[in-house]
């Protein structure tokens, strides 16, 4: 079985080798980056199963370095490690694309659980929304055509690049149009979990996707109270 690869951004540089030499014992293969700069370019050469991110840094706090990585990549599993635990600041750092928040300090034994539970998901979605993509790779919704193989949504001589999450999310809205789609499965499908905190997540690819479908008026998603969501057109 491979190493899970987890890339650390931690200032703190005697903490940071304390969860290096842990982890390392336990057979993980860590990356260590010591600001959000390091962070950046350590992400785009390593190609880390995971990452654990501090916020508080010098250079580039760890919320810019997640806005960073969740341009390019919206599946790799990130967990914010930090002293910040008011409400305001999880719901920011889980809205922007964290998936997990652990408050320093903190127990190792935690933090591996978390890693490894983050890292299983992440495969097993992974596959699992390869398999359904293959369902609608072009399809057209409204006056859009929709080609999920290459992340596209086009409206007449427009072409909207789309992430790999919206792309999948719009993918489940299609396979459900003119239904419901429950924000559960949704949650589950996509997110592996249905808490508070990926809904927060899911509500944000959601406005997302609205705004490119403004383009065509007789397009929408509808949100049903309490329930989920339906795509129509």
């Amino acid at each position: 079985m491979n190493k899970i690869k987890v890339l650390l951004v931690e200032d703190e540089a005697v903490l940071a080798m304390v969860v290096k030499e842990t982890l390392e014992m336990k057979g993980f293969e860590i990356v260590i980056a010591n600001n959000g700069v390091e962070g950046w370019t350590q992400f785009k050469n390593c190609k880390p199963d995971i990452c654990v991110v501090d916020v508080m840094m010098p250079r580039k706090d760890g919320f810019s370095l997640v806005e960073d990585i969740r341009k390019v990549d919206d599946w790799v599993p990130i967990i914010f490690l930090t002293a910040k635990v008011q409400t305001i600041d999880v719901l920011k750092g889980l809205e922007i694309g964290g998936d997990d928040y652990m408050k320093k300090p903190f127990s190792m034994e935690e933090l591996i659980m978390r890693i490894k539970k983050l890292v299983r998901r992440s495969s097993i979605n992974s596959t699992e929304n390869r398999m359904d993509s293959s369902l609608i790779e072009n399809n057209t919704i409204g006056k859009f055509h929709f080609n999920f193989k290459n992340l596209e949504l086009s409206y007449e001589n427009t072409v909207i690049n789309l992430s790999q999450r919206e792309a999948e999310l719009l993918n489940l809205l299609i396979i459900h149009k003119n239904q419901i789609l429950e924000r559960k499965t949704a949650l589950i499908k996509l997110w592996g979990d249905d808490s508070v905190f990926t809904a927060r997540s899911m509500d944000v690819y959601i406005t997302r996707l609205r705004k490119f479908l403004a383009l065509d008026s007789s397009v929408a998603i509808l949100n049903i109270r309490g329930v989920g969501y339906r795509l129509i057109d």
